[in-house]
């Protein structure tokens, strides 16, 4: 076998993707390909190598000393040919082709969604794949050009444009205020039906500052807890409690008086770290056309500070 034929960008790009997932399946669904395709393009690789990369067994691919040391020049080589991709893309005069775009369901729905006619207006040529989950996504393992993510923005590894703060509200229907009566300090919560957010992690925290500065957490036991952000929201609306929710979710039934923000003076969390809503994307020397397109169209709708920010 040509030892050169083998190993070519997408032996690299499959030795890449099976050295993360330690499957062949995952990789093979992800591309579209059967997992003996997946396998024998490995098989070549390792053919031309002369050298075995993975251990394979019925329960798991691990990764053979050879293959931790060939994964350094896979991911530089195939940066660098993807680098060379993007300055031969950013020579022509707009944007086209297929953008892979990943985000919150909710935050995806209610954000990103009704602006995207505005996108294919100023790019006609951009084609958009948009994945709306709640499930932490790795844009270096799966295939996403453009992630929107809002938690704490701590690797390194990928460049992220921040697009504003995730601010916190305690909120309630006047219905239900007119009803319960407002609390009036956090442990008053205690005597309230509240509605609270629980996802993979476990339910949220309802976090109070106190007046030394410290991130303080208020127990609840929440008469209705979901998943579903919108459920939530939806039985807030109708007067049946109490939510903790940022500001592009409830903004809007703030600003119109559906829901009155309860505990104004005290700043509200879920986390101790600030949260920012960024638009991330691989570390790369040089940012797809397509990529600053998106990116540089939301920035400018979202505004500075963003359309959905509550102030009273």
């Amino acid at each position: 076998m040509n030892s050169v034929n083998a190993i070519n960008i997408r032996a690299l790009k499959f030795f890449i993707a099976v050295y993360d997932s330690k499957s062949f399946s995952v990789v093979a669904r992800r591309e579209g390909v059967s997992p003996s395709m997946v396998s024998r393009v490995i098989q070549q690789l390792e053919d031309a190598l002369g050298q075995q990369l993975f251990y394979r067994n019925t329960r798991a691919i691990m990764p053979t000393e050879a293959a931790r040391l060939f994964i350094e020049f896979a991911r530089e080589t195939s940066e660098q040919l993807l680098d060379v991709r993007n300055k031969l893309q950013d020579r022509k005069e707009e944007p086209e082709g297929v953008v892979r775009i990943n985000a919150p369901v909710f935050f995806g729905q209610r954000h990103l969604a009704p602006w995207l006619p505005g996108l294919f207006l100023r790019h006609p040529k951009l084609r958009v794949e948009l994945t709306l989950t709640d499930d932490y996504i790795d844009p270096h393992i799966e295939p996403a050009d453009v992630i929107f993510r809002i938690d704490t923005l701590n690797d390194s590894t990928l460049h992220a444009r921040v697009l504003g703060s995730q601010i916190y509200h305690l909120a309630a229907s006047p219905e239900y205020v007119k009803m319960h009566g407002q609390p009036e300090a956090p442990e008053d919560l205690t005597q309230h039906n509240c509605l609270v957010y629980s996802g993979s992690s476990g339910p949220n925290r309802w976090l109070f500052k106190a007046p030394n500065g410290a991130w303080e957490q208020q127990m609840v036991d929440p008469i209705l807890a979901s998943n579903n952000a919108e459920t939530l929201l939806t039985s807030a609306l109708n007067g049946t409690g109490i939510v903790l929710f940022p500001d592009w979710l409830i903004g809007d039934y703030l600003k119109d008086g559906s829901l009155v923000k309860l505990l104004k003076d005290l700043p509200t969390a879920i986390k101790t770290t600030p949260q920012y809503i960024a638009a991330i994307y691989p570390d790369s020397r040089h940012q797809p056309l397509n990529v600053r397109a998106v990116i540089d169209y939301f920035v400018t709708v979202f505004g500075s500070p963003p359309y959905w920010q509550y102030s009273e």
